[in-house]
Protein backbone atom coordinates (compact mmCIF):
# COMPACT_ATOMS: atom_id res chain seq x y z
CA UNK A 1 0.00 0.00 0.00
CA UNK A 2 1.08 3.65 -0.86
CA UNK A 3 2.32 5.28 2.36
CA UNK A 4 -0.06 8.39 1.68
CA UNK A 5 -2.78 5.99 1.23
CA UNK A 6 -1.70 4.07 4.34
CA UNK A 7 -1.33 7.32 6.45
CA UNK A 8 -5.02 8.45 4.99
CA UNK A 9 -6.64 5.33 5.65
CA UNK A 10 -5.35 5.23 9.57
CA UNK A 11 -6.71 8.82 10.06
CA UNK A 12 -9.88 7.59 8.82
CA UNK A 13 -10.14 4.66 10.93
CA UNK A 14 -9.77 7.03 13.38
CA UNK A 15 -12.37 9.53 12.50
CA UNK A 16 -14.76 6.25 11.66
CA UNK A 17 -14.40 5.36 15.58
CA UNK A 18 -15.39 9.05 16.68
CA UNK A 19 -17.71 9.55 14.34
CA UNK A 20 -19.45 6.37 15.53
CA UNK A 21 -19.60 7.79 18.87
CA UNK A 22 -20.66 11.48 18.12
CA UNK A 23 -23.49 9.85 16.09
CA UNK A 24 -25.08 12.18 13.67
CA UNK A 25 -23.55 15.31 15.20
CA UNK A 26 -20.72 15.12 12.87
CA UNK A 27 -20.10 15.90 9.31
CA UNK A 28 -19.55 12.61 7.55
CA UNK A 29 -15.71 11.82 6.55
CA UNK A 30 -15.76 11.45 2.41
CA UNK A 31 -14.30 9.03 0.43
CA UNK A 32 -14.32 8.90 -3.55
CA UNK A 33 -15.35 5.51 -4.48
CA UNK A 34 -12.07 4.46 -5.92
CA UNK A 35 -10.98 4.11 -2.30
CA UNK A 36 -13.33 1.75 -0.98
CA UNK A 37 -13.35 -0.78 0.36
CA UNK A 38 -9.94 -0.19 1.65
CA UNK A 39 -11.16 1.65 5.00
CA UNK A 40 -12.69 -1.10 6.14
CA UNK A 41 -8.91 -2.51 6.57
CA UNK A 42 -8.55 -0.29 9.59
CA UNK A 43 -8.94 -3.34 12.27
CA UNK A 44 -12.21 -1.49 13.60
CA UNK A 45 -15.16 -4.02 13.85
CA UNK A 46 -18.31 -3.42 13.94
CA UNK A 47 -21.62 -5.96 14.50
CA UNK A 48 -23.11 -4.13 11.27
CA UNK A 49 -21.86 -1.99 8.37
CA UNK A 50 -25.04 0.09 7.19
CA UNK A 51 -23.93 0.89 3.24
CA UNK A 52 -27.00 3.06 2.08
CA UNK A 53 -27.51 3.83 -2.12
CA UNK A 54 -29.32 5.98 -4.44
CA UNK A 55 -31.30 3.11 -5.91
CA UNK A 56 -30.90 4.26 -10.08
CA UNK A 57 -27.13 4.40 -9.36
CA UNK A 58 -25.50 0.97 -10.84
CA UNK A 59 -22.04 2.00 -9.35
CA UNK A 60 -23.37 2.40 -6.33
CA UNK A 61 -24.58 -1.61 -6.45
CA UNK A 62 -20.79 -2.21 -7.58
CA UNK A 63 -19.94 -1.15 -4.34
CA UNK A 64 -22.47 -3.25 -2.37
CA UNK A 65 -20.89 -6.29 -4.63
CA UNK A 66 -17.00 -4.97 -4.01
CA UNK A 67 -17.90 -5.28 -0.27
CA UNK A 68 -19.39 -8.39 0.18
CA UNK A 69 -16.35 -9.94 -1.75
CA UNK A 70 -13.90 -8.07 0.37
CA UNK A 71 -15.53 -9.04 3.94
CA UNK A 72 -15.99 -12.64 2.77
CA UNK A 73 -12.74 -13.06 1.62
CA UNK A 74 -11.26 -12.02 5.65
CA UNK A 75 -13.96 -14.23 6.84
CA UNK A 76 -16.24 -11.01 8.31
CA UNK A 77 -19.30 -11.18 6.81
CA UNK A 78 -22.03 -12.59 9.03
CA UNK A 79 -24.52 -12.10 6.69
CA UNK A 80 -26.50 -9.97 3.99
CA UNK A 81 -29.30 -8.12 4.89
CA UNK A 82 -31.53 -6.48 1.80
CA UNK A 83 -34.42 -3.69 1.86
CA UNK A 84 -35.23 -5.33 -1.77
CA UNK A 85 -36.24 -8.93 -0.86
CA UNK A 86 -39.11 -9.13 2.29
CA UNK A 87 -38.48 -10.22 5.65
CA UNK A 88 -39.05 -13.74 6.88
CA UNK A 89 -37.21 -14.82 3.51
CA UNK A 90 -33.74 -16.35 3.08
CA UNK A 91 -31.14 -18.11 1.10
CA UNK A 92 -29.43 -19.81 4.19
CA UNK A 93 -31.14 -23.14 3.18
CA UNK A 94 -29.15 -22.63 -0.04
CA UNK A 95 -26.17 -23.82 -1.43
CA UNK A 96 -23.51 -22.07 -2.65
CA UNK A 97 -23.87 -23.37 -6.08
CA UNK A 98 -27.98 -23.05 -6.11
CA UNK A 99 -28.56 -21.07 -9.35
CA UNK A 100 -30.11 -17.55 -9.54
CA UNK A 101 -32.98 -18.81 -10.24
CA UNK A 102 -33.25 -20.84 -6.62
CA UNK A 103 -32.14 -17.95 -4.79
CA UNK A 104 -34.65 -15.80 -6.25
CA UNK A 105 -36.83 -17.80 -5.30
CA UNK A 106 -35.74 -18.02 -2.03
CA UNK A 107 -36.49 -14.67 -1.62
CA UNK A 108 -39.26 -13.65 -3.55
CA UNK A 109 -37.51 -11.58 -5.39
CA UNK A 110 -40.17 -8.93 -6.60
CA UNK A 111 -38.48 -8.03 -10.20
CA UNK A 112 -40.91 -5.28 -10.78
CA UNK A 113 -39.54 -2.73 -7.81
CA UNK A 114 -35.92 -4.37 -7.71
CA UNK A 115 -34.50 -5.03 -11.00
CA UNK A 116 -32.37 -8.83 -10.84
CA UNK A 117 -29.74 -7.11 -13.16
CA UNK A 118 -28.76 -3.95 -10.29
CA UNK A 119 -29.23 -6.83 -7.57
CA UNK A 120 -28.21 -9.76 -8.57
CA UNK A 121 -24.64 -9.59 -8.78
CA UNK A 122 -24.04 -8.61 -4.73
CA UNK A 123 -26.90 -11.47 -3.59
CA UNK A 124 -25.18 -14.08 -5.60
CA UNK A 125 -21.55 -13.02 -4.57
CA UNK A 126 -22.62 -13.75 -0.97
CA UNK A 127 -24.48 -17.24 -1.72
CA UNK A 128 -21.50 -18.39 -3.58
CA UNK A 129 -19.01 -17.55 -0.58
CA UNK A 130 -21.52 -19.15 1.58
CA UNK A 131 -23.06 -16.47 3.42
CA UNK A 132 -26.67 -16.11 3.83
CA UNK A 133 -28.73 -13.14 2.29
CA UNK A 134 -31.65 -11.97 4.14
CA UNK A 135 -34.89 -10.02 3.30
CA UNK A 136 -35.33 -7.48 5.50
CA UNK A 137 -38.04 -5.31 4.16
CA UNK A 138 -41.42 -5.21 5.49
CA UNK A 139 -44.09 -7.36 3.66
CA UNK A 140 -46.54 -5.58 1.95
CA UNK A 141 -48.99 -7.40 3.99
CA UNK A 142 -47.92 -5.85 6.77
CA UNK A 143 -48.16 -2.20 4.97
CA UNK A 144 -51.80 -1.46 5.51
CA UNK A 145 -51.51 -2.49 9.38
CA UNK A 146 -48.47 -0.39 10.02
CA UNK A 147 -50.05 2.72 8.73
CA UNK A 148 -52.86 2.52 11.71
CA UNK A 149 -49.81 2.01 14.28
CA UNK A 150 -49.67 5.43 15.87
CA UNK A 151 -47.24 4.46 18.45
CA UNK A 152 -44.69 5.01 15.52
CA UNK A 153 -45.77 8.71 15.29
CA UNK A 154 -43.52 9.71 19.02
CA UNK A 155 -40.83 7.27 17.46
CA UNK A 156 -38.29 10.05 16.61
CA UNK A 157 -37.65 13.20 18.08
CA UNK A 158 -39.74 16.07 16.90
CA UNK A 159 -36.97 17.51 14.82
CA UNK A 160 -36.01 13.98 12.85
CA UNK A 161 -39.64 13.67 12.15
CA UNK A 162 -39.92 16.77 10.84
CA UNK A 163 -36.96 15.75 8.66
CA UNK A 164 -38.63 12.84 7.44
CA UNK A 165 -42.09 14.29 6.77
CA UNK A 166 -40.13 16.78 4.72
CA UNK A 167 -38.12 13.78 2.58
CA UNK A 168 -41.14 11.61 1.93
CA UNK A 169 -42.91 15.24 0.82
CA UNK A 170 -39.79 15.91 -1.62
CA UNK A 171 -39.58 12.13 -2.04
CA UNK A 172 -43.27 12.14 -3.79
CA UNK A 173 -42.66 15.85 -5.76
CA UNK A 174 -44.14 17.71 -3.41
CA UNK A 175 -47.28 16.54 -4.29
CA UNK A 176 -48.32 14.47 -1.90
CA UNK A 177 -51.74 15.70 0.62
CA UNK A 178 -50.15 16.67 3.95
CA UNK A 179 -52.75 14.82 5.80
CA UNK A 180 -51.41 11.53 3.62
CA UNK A 181 -47.67 12.22 5.73
CA UNK A 182 -48.45 10.65 9.09
CA UNK A 183 -49.58 7.88 7.55
CA UNK A 184 -46.49 7.31 4.90
CA UNK A 185 -44.07 7.86 8.34
CA UNK A 186 -45.43 5.46 10.08
CA UNK A 187 -44.75 3.19 7.31
CA UNK A 188 -41.31 4.06 6.64
CA UNK A 189 -40.38 3.95 10.39
CA UNK A 190 -42.12 0.65 10.60
CA UNK A 191 -40.05 -0.38 7.46
CA UNK A 192 -37.00 0.25 9.11
CA UNK A 193 -37.77 -1.18 12.51
CA UNK A 194 -37.98 -4.47 10.40
CA UNK A 195 -34.68 -3.99 8.58
CA UNK A 196 -33.37 -3.35 12.11
CA UNK A 197 -34.50 -6.52 13.72
CA UNK A 198 -33.38 -8.38 10.49
CA UNK A 199 -29.71 -7.51 10.83
CA UNK A 200 -29.76 -7.75 14.38
CA UNK A 201 -31.21 -11.31 14.94
CA UNK A 202 -27.80 -12.10 12.06
CA UNK A 203 -25.18 -10.76 14.27
CA UNK A 204 -22.21 -12.82 15.08
CA UNK A 205 -19.07 -12.19 17.13
CA UNK A 206 -16.71 -11.10 15.57
CA UNK A 207 -18.33 -10.46 12.74
CA UNK A 208 -20.21 -8.01 10.31
CA UNK A 209 -23.44 -8.19 8.84
CA UNK A 210 -23.90 -5.92 6.01
CA UNK A 211 -27.29 -4.03 5.39
CA UNK A 212 -27.75 -2.64 2.16
CA UNK A 213 -30.91 -0.06 1.98
CA UNK A 214 -31.47 3.00 0.94
CA UNK A 215 -29.73 6.32 1.46
CA UNK A 216 -32.91 7.29 4.22
CA UNK A 217 -33.17 4.25 5.59
CA UNK A 218 -29.99 4.19 6.80
CA UNK A 219 -29.75 7.85 8.67
CA UNK A 220 -28.50 7.13 12.02
CA UNK A 221 -30.75 9.84 13.60
CA UNK A 222 -34.15 8.93 11.91
CA UNK A 223 -33.18 5.49 10.22
CA UNK A 224 -33.08 1.65 11.31
CA UNK A 225 -30.34 2.55 13.70
CA UNK A 226 -33.01 4.47 16.12
CA UNK A 227 -34.45 1.03 16.39
CA UNK A 228 -31.05 -0.56 17.86
CA UNK A 229 -30.04 -1.39 21.51
CA UNK A 230 -27.31 1.25 23.01
CA UNK A 231 -24.93 -2.05 22.89
CA UNK A 232 -25.30 -2.82 19.25
CA UNK A 233 -22.21 -0.79 17.07
CA UNK A 234 -22.70 0.17 13.72
CA UNK A 235 -20.84 2.22 11.03
CA UNK A 236 -23.28 4.15 8.50
CA UNK A 237 -22.01 4.47 4.92
CA UNK A 238 -23.96 6.23 2.32
CA UNK A 239 -23.06 6.34 -1.53
CA UNK A 240 -23.74 9.73 -2.89
CA UNK A 241 -23.72 11.13 -6.28
CA UNK A 242 -24.11 14.67 -5.23
CA UNK A 243 -21.15 16.05 -3.64
CA UNK A 244 -22.57 19.26 -2.26
CA UNK A 245 -25.30 16.75 -0.37
CA UNK A 246 -21.89 14.60 0.83
CA UNK A 247 -20.37 17.73 1.96
CA UNK A 248 -23.14 18.74 4.21
CA UNK A 249 -24.91 15.34 4.88
CA UNK A 250 -25.89 14.25 8.70
CA UNK A 251 -26.29 11.09 10.24
CA UNK A 252 -23.72 9.39 8.23
CA UNK A 253 -20.19 8.23 9.24
CA UNK A 254 -19.05 8.17 5.74
CA UNK A 255 -19.49 9.51 2.45
CA UNK A 256 -18.35 7.26 -0.85
CA UNK A 257 -18.88 9.60 -3.63
CA UNK A 258 -19.75 8.28 -6.99
CA UNK A 259 -19.72 10.09 -10.59
CA UNK A 260 -23.15 12.62 -11.47
CA UNK A 261 -25.71 10.58 -13.45
CA UNK A 262 -27.32 12.27 -15.96
CA UNK A 263 -30.01 14.99 -15.60
CA UNK A 264 -33.19 13.26 -15.07
CA UNK A 265 -36.64 15.19 -13.35
CA UNK A 266 -38.65 12.37 -12.46
CA UNK A 267 -41.42 14.30 -10.91
CA UNK A 268 -41.70 15.97 -14.47
CA UNK A 269 -44.28 13.62 -15.93
CA UNK A 270 -46.45 14.41 -12.67
CA UNK A 271 -46.35 17.67 -12.31
CA UNK A 272 -49.94 19.57 -13.80
CA UNK A 273 -49.05 21.11 -17.41
CA UNK A 274 -48.37 25.27 -17.17
CA UNK A 275 -50.69 27.31 -19.05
Amino acid sequence: MWPALSKFLWRLGGALTALSLAGCASRPAVLPAALWPAPLDTGHRTDVLLLGEQHDAPEHQRLQRDTVLWLAARGQLAALVLEMAERGHSTAALPRDASEAQVQAALQWQHAAWPWSAYGPVTMAAVRAGVPVLGGNLPRSAMAAAMQENHWDDHLATAARQQLLDALQQGHCGLLPAARLPAMARIQIARDASLARAAQEAVRPGQTVLLVAGGEHVLRHRGIPTHWPAGLTAKVVSALTDKVQAATETGIDMVITTAPLPPYDACAALRPPTK
